[in-house]
């Protein structure tokens, strides 16, 4: 019998009740869920593993988290808010970082993160695996199918446990699943190994074997561990039938070991119990994380200034794929991602052409499986490479919704800023092509907005080298709009009479076209493919109405460097925002509402955007909804006659 074990399954147990006890204290805040009657998964798999592989854990992950790192003090300050708590109480239970150890309580979206994570360890041939801890629960979620097809194909070094206690929070497993487990894993030609929590010696035995298998043939495994929480689903509130808890206590081997080692038993818990509370107490009168260390105040208030804009004979395509071509070849750490992307193909619009050829192992041509492919970028940017992942139209990143905005967005900040997740997503937007409501949106309107995510939007007179030279730098997660028609467009050659062209000295340049001779009176703004369309208006807007337009070309749509807008509004006291989405809480609402806050002038301000209703195919009516010349023109000039 291996004592240690022992040991170190209860020191998790009196962990996890003392947890329990300071939240019925009132000392802890948020909520908990304990591991008690799953300590030997945790010390199986967890505590088998080398410091230099890593693991994403669940919500229930404190077991996996003491028995990876040993870090009791930071796990402890952390559930009591410290600001020396391992995350300096901002993610506590569900969200910690430490080192190699990840946890998120979103269901189902670690495991893409994990494969990104094992995927980046394959690329650079260090031979570490990765586990990611996953319930019963969580065989419900379709983003796990996804992960298991893409890491069997791709033969991803990454072990799955599922830790099966039959529960998915209350719900009994028999009432939501359907099949056999391990053949869902089989389906997938992943590898399958069963163990369960009521034999130690097997269990850390059998993980072993897993471990093995997946680190020296570089494959998946899938691991069931049949096993059962004797506490409930969280705090309280546990409505399983009192008998068959007592019958599942009662082969509890930490319950079985306190009777047949009785004095052991007291040893162990007494020196536990009493390291446990000198924690507590000391950790009492650390303080908590202030607002000034947390929050980070970027200021969008920016000193710029102007310079010429040139023109590039080449097509905005071209100059897409030139960049990657460029970077590639100086880079090992850029990653290709997105479907269909491989040559001779190389993506619905070509920017992937022959890069497949040229960089076989950094480019990923993937399944129809967009929320698995952005957690995989997630897990490739958190392991330091560079990943550039295609959307192939931007209709379709409502599917990856969770990777971004639970994941990559959050894991900066829930982190307390102990790593970053620089993952550029990239993805063609826009109408004007007949391929209908669910080809054409554009749908930058939920992507604004989104904490801690830059977005982008190309635009014809700005270079795209320039704009993805940048984004290389970056430290956080990028989106970057690039619309479909303006591919086949060369950039900067559509020149405006009796205009001049400039851009601004921001990170991400702003494109100012404004009269050569004489001050502007009204001002315009817009970005992406609505750039031509405003540009070819002006000269007639001028001859209707006589107001002189300054039209602004925003590069970097969120976070907006507002400061550019606001010193060309004060001039004109006039401001026209131009969108290809829908109005409803888009750009322009932004915008005019931004502007608004900031000048204590009296205004003119006119949102003018697609009508809301699914863009039709028939290409009359695609037309009359589209933010095309005429819809524009007409709008302001009513606008004006109002």
């Amino acid at each position: 019998m291996n004592k240690s074990s022992y040991y170190n399954a209860l020191e998790i147990r009196v962990i996890e009740n003392k947890f329990l006890e300071l939240f019925s204290e009132g000392k802890l805040n948020g909520t908990v869920h304990t591991s008690v009657g799953q300590e030997f998964s945790a010390i199986a798999f967890a505590g088998q593993l080398q410091q230099t592989d890593f693991i994403f854990s669940n919500h229930r992950c404190h077991g996996h988290y003491i028995a990876f790192t040993g870090d009791k003090v930071g796990l402890i300050a952390e559930l009591m808010g410290k600001k020396n708590g391992t995350c300096g109480g901002v993610g506590s239970s569900q969200h910690l970082c430490k080192g190699n150890f990840f946890s998120n309580g979103i269901q189902g979206g670690i495991i893409p993160v994990a494969a990104g994570f094992a995927l980046a360890n394959k690329l650079k041939k260090n031979k570490n695996i990765g586990i990611v801890f996953i319930g019963d629960g969580t065989l419900g979620e379709g983003v796990l199918y996804e992960t298991l097809n893409i890491i069997s194909k791709w033969e991803i070094p990454l072990l799955i446990v599922c830790e099966n206690n039959s529960y998915a929070q209350s719900t009994q497993q028999k009432v939501n699943l359907a099949g056999d487990i391990l053949k869902r894993a089989d389906a997938f030609d992943v590898k399958t190994f069963k163990s369960n929590t009521w034999n130690v010696e097997k269990i850390i035995d059998e993980a072993e074997k897993s471990i093995d298998y997946v680190r020296n043939n570089q494959k998946p495994a899938f691991h069931l561990v049949d096993t059962y929480r004797l506490n409930a689903h969280s705090k309280g509130d546990d409505n399983r039938n009192e008998d068959e808890v007592k019958s599942f206590y009662d082969k509890d081997p930490l319950n079985v070991f306190s009777v047949d080692n009785k004095k052991l038993y007291e040893e162990y818990y007494n020196e536990i119990s009493n390291q446990i509370n000198k924690i507590v107490t000391d950790l009492e009168s650390v303080p908590e994380l202030s607002l000034a260390e947390y929050f980070e105040n970027n200021s969008i208030f920016n000193e710029y200034s102007w310079t010429d804009l040139n023109s590039e004979n080449v097509r905005q395509v071209q100059l897409i794929n030139e960049f990657f071509k460029e970077k590639m070849a100086l880079d090992d750490k850029v990653v290709f991602i997105g479907e269909d992307v491989l040559s001779p193909y190389g993506g619905a619009f070509k920017v992937a052409k022959d890069l497949s050829e040229k960089f076989p192992e950094n480019v990923f041509s993937t399944p129809i499986s967009e929320a698995a492919i952005t957690g995989i970028s997630n897990g490739l940017a958190l392991a330091g490479m560079k990943p550039f992942l295609e959307i192939m139209f931007g209709d379709f990143i409502t599917l990856a919704f969770d990777q971004i905005i639970n994941h990559a967005s959050k894991f900066y900040h829930m982190y307390n800023k102990q790593i970053t997740c620089p993952v550029v997503i990239r993805t063609p937007m826009g109408g004007g092509r007949g391929y209908g409501p669910t080809h054409s949106q554009s749908l930058e309107k939920f992507l604004i907005g989104i904490d801690n995510v830059t977005v982008l939007a190309l635009n014809t007179l700005i270079n795209p080298k320039e704009i993805y030279t940048e984004v290389l730098t970056e430290q956080h997660p990028v989106i970057v709009i690039e619309n479909k028609l303006d591919y086949g467009k060369k950039i900067n050659k559509n020149f405006v009479k009796n205009y001049k062209f400039e851009k601004s000295s921001h990170k991400y340049p702003i494109a100012k076209i404004c009269p050569v001779k004489s001050d502007p009176n009204a001002t315009i703004v817009t970005y992406g493919g609505t750039t031509n369309v405003v540009l070819n208006l002006l000269e007639k807007l001028f001859v209707e109405t006589e107001l002189k337009f300054e039209l602004l070309v925003i590069s970097k749509i969120s976070p907006v460097d507002i400061n550019v807008i606001i010193d060309s509004v004060q001039k004109t006291k006039m401001l026209f925002v131009v969108e290809e989405g829908s109005a409803m809480g888009g750009f322009g609402s932004e915008i005019i509402a931004n502007i608004s806050e900031n000048i204590d002038d009296k205004l003119f301000t006119k949102r003018i955007a697609s009508l809301p209703v699914p863009i039709p195919s028939v290409k009359s009516l695609e037309n009359e909804v589209l933010t095309l010349e005429q819809n524009v023109f007409n709008q302001i000039i009513k606008s004006l006659n109002k």
